[in-house]
């Protein structure tokens, strides 16, 4: 009997102790007070908006000779620098040199023969005074009876032929200047097109692409070489249309180069395209370097590059990792907060998201109330909870 009772009393004992046992453990587990991480206010926070893109250049001009023939001479390969007017490469030019020579020599001919023209038309003229003269003389004597009717007739006839003929020779005088400025204008087509058969940078320029070697036919429009100006390299960028809100041409953007992954390269934005991408939902900006030299890394077109643009820098605020942020809809959403100790769940609007992953608070939030930014906690509402030691700041 009294061994009876012995084991009843353990097993008694045994279930008191794994009542108190579990008892504790959900206590601990749930009930507790606990102590979580908070999230406090920041100062001087800088909002960057992220894009990616690539290099370009904003002048790119593929250029070539306005006729076809063979290419006697090239003078410049890519990566060359040139000014504006350098010759970059000559077509074979004898027949066309040939013809301007032809061109120049009826110049010469047809302003000899102006000058014999003009010796003529005055030598008619000289003549024709002369008559007009001596028939205004015969006139006013043939009323006085001082000579005959016949002769005053003659000087008459005289002077008229003389006008005729001075006339014939003008005429022919204005022809003679026709063909001068004929010959002329077919010597300066001959000019052009002989240099057309030189091609010729039409801007200061570096060349990237050269498309054609020495002896090569080249067609008319036929691009020879691609080339860029220098100072227009920049880099074309995709940045999300929903971060895109507050972007201005003009704000400091800073570039990394796939190829230069730990230099930032500064720069700003100098255009902002009007109509974002409808498939990619995306706004194109373009940044260019503030002050780079024409040799760095920034000349390889097509590099892929990362940007960041500083927005804006926020003086005070409060922020919030965004994976702690609940039902977020882009503008707002519901966070877990301490209030009077007590954990409970919030419906905040949200502002600028940054690129570390925070999002801030615009909601002004009572006194005494802190937002819960932890994730290694049982977060229950109505569960004591107080702000770990440190946190929030």
């Amino acid at each position: 009997m009294i061994l009876q009772m012995s084991h009843v009393v353990r097993i008694a004992a045994s279930g008191i102790v794994l009542i108190a046992v579990t008892a504790g453990t959900l206590y601990w587990r749930f009930f507790r007070e606990i102590q979580v991480q908070t999230a406090g206010p920041q100062s001087n926070v800088e909002v960057r908006v992220f894009g990616i893109g690539t290099v370009e250049a904003q002048v790119l001009s593929k250029i070539g000779f306005q006729l076809a023939g063979k290419i006697n001479s090239v003078e410049v390969d890519q990566g060359d620098f040139v000014k504006a007017g350098a010759l970059l490469a000559k077509l074979d030019d004898d027949t066309q040199r040939a013809k301007l020579m032809k061109s120049e020599a009826a110049v010469r001919q047809t302003s000899a023969n102006v000058l014999k023209v003009q010796s003529q038309r005055d030598r008619a003229d000289v003549f024709y005074q002369q008559k007009k003269s001596v028939n205004a003389r015969r006139q006013s004597l043939v009323g006085r009876g001082a000579v005959s009717q016949e002769a005053a007739e003659d000087t008459q006839a005289a002077e008229e032929v003389a006008r005729s003929d001075l006339k014939v020779v003008e005429a022919d005088f204005t022809v003679a200047k026709v063909l001068q400025d004929d010959a002329a204008a077919q010597q300066r087509i001959d000019a052009v097109l002989l240099a057309q058969h030189e091609l010729r940078a039409p801007f200061d320029a570096r060349v990237i692409a050269r498309h054609k070697e020495l002896g090569g036919i080249a067609s008319a429009g036929e691009a020879v070489f691609t080339l860029i100006e220098p100072g227009s390299i920049w880099v074309r960028a995709y940045v999300d249309e929903a971060l895109a809100g507050g972007l201005a041409v003009g704000q400091k953007a800073f570039v990394r180069l796939r190829s230069e992954s730990n230099n930032l390269v500064e720069a700003e934005i100098v255009r902002i395209d009007q109509e974002n991408d409808r498939v990619t939902e995306e706004r194109r900006i373009y940044v260019r370097c503030r002050a780079c030299n024409p040799l760095h890394q920034i000349r390889f077109l097509g590099e892929q590059a990362e940007v960041e643009v500083l927005k804006t820098v926020i003086p005070e605020g409060l922020f919030v990792p965004l994976k702690f942020v609940e039902g977020f809809n882009g503008h707002s959403g519901t966070v877990w907060v301490i209030e009077n100790g007590r954990l409970a769940k919030q419906r905040v609007e949200l502002g600028e998201r940054l690129l570390n992953g925070l999002i801030q608070v615009t909601t002004k939030l009572p006194a005494g109330v802190t937002i819960v930014a932890d994730d290694s906690a049982d977060l229950r509402i109505g569960r004591a909870a107080r702000p770990l030691a440190g946190s929030g700041s």
